[in-house]
């Protein structure tokens, strides 16, 4: 079990966690279908759409048996027609764990605090672990484990950047960042990062200049460069992230074996082409599967506890 009753951050693992996950998902996406958890129910709690993210928890849990609630922000209004303490009060006398994509990362932990069930972020300002979970299990597939990988993200430091950089290091895989002034990721995640990159033997590497960061890559990873709730701020992240874009001739710096990787949506002829994305480097799909398989491994390892055999993880 994980070491936290909630997944709220990639810091509530540890790497033998990302182990265990791991091998668990690669199990369980050759089992298929069961019936583990067949009477429990999940509640998607979203105050932002999300099509990969509702499709994956609720064929999850389908695939192993149990239900899934779906409650959209006009139903809940949360914060504001109900508390979220009480939500998470009501909630937790129903359902067995809440899986919810906040505005604020503060929200989760809130739900968190009131809830005595589990509680997963399915993103919020701060992380998107699960993206990030969906990631190193689609790098181990392709790439036959972490030792040694470099990993090179392009663009802005997100929520998704956060949760990447975590989870690098945490396994070892050198990261590389290339993002405009301003548009780093925060110090204090960095700080995080830089005691995981001790304790695993990676590095981390800044630079404004992509082509820096992607020459010799093993993967090359790219965002959005607006998300949800910065609409306001397009036009001037346009600007900034000019340059950036994830094309063809950029990534031919990388290993000539590199893959492709984005969490989606993707603004394509922004941060990336379209030969890039559809092209034979790409993994983006098969990445966008792979959070499906890995939220099987979460649930049960939150609600039905990973007593299955497990692949073997290198």
């Amino acid at each position: 079990m994980l070491k936290s009753k909630d997944f709220l951050s990639i810091s509530d693992l540890t790497p033998e966690d990302i182990r265990r996950l791991i091998s668990a998902a690669v199990a369980m996406k050759a089992e298929g279908w069961s019936s583990r958890l067949s009477e429990k129910i999940l509640a998607l709690l979203f105050e932002k759409p999300s099509l990969r993210h509702r499709a994956s928890f609720e064929v999850a849990m389908r695939q192993l048996g149990g239900q899934c609630i779906y409650l959209s922000p006009a139903e809940v209004g949360m914060g504001q027609r109900e508390s979220i303490a009480d939500v998470a009060r009501v909630l937790s006398g129903y359902v067995h764990c809440i899986a919810s994509r906040t505005f604020s990362h503060k929200t989760l932990e809130e739900l968190s605090k009131y809830s005595r069930v589990p509680v997963i972020n399915s993103l919020s300002d701060l992380e998107h672990p699960c993206q990030a979970m969906a990631d190193l299990l689609t790098i181990y597939e392709k790439k036959d484990g972490f030792e040694g990988l470099t990993l090179a993200y392009i663009g802005d430091g997100n929520n998704v950047a956060n949760s990447l950089i975590l989870a690098a290091t945490m396994c070892g895989i050198n990261f590389r960042m290339a993002s405009p002034a301003g548009y780093a990721v925060k110090d204090n995640i960095i700080n995080i990062a830089r005691d995981y990159a001790a304790g695993s033997g990676s590095t981390i590497f800044f630079t404004a200049d992509p082509r820096d960061a992607v020459t010799g890559a093993d993967i090359v990873y790219t965002d959005v460069w607006t998300s949800m709730g910065q609409e306001s701020e397009a036009e001037k992240r346009r600007q900034a992230f000019a340059g950036y874009q994830v094309n063809s001739e950029l990534l031919s710096l990388a290993r000539e074996d590199a893959i492709f990787m984005h969490d989606l949506p993707a603004h394509r002829g922004e941060e990336v082409t379209d030969d890039v994305m559809d092209g034979p480097q790409s993994v983006v799909f098969e990445q966008s599967e792979n959070k499906m398989h890995m939220l099987k491994a979460l649930l049960m390892d939150l609600l039905g506890g990973l007593e299955m055999g497990q692949a073997d993880y290198r």
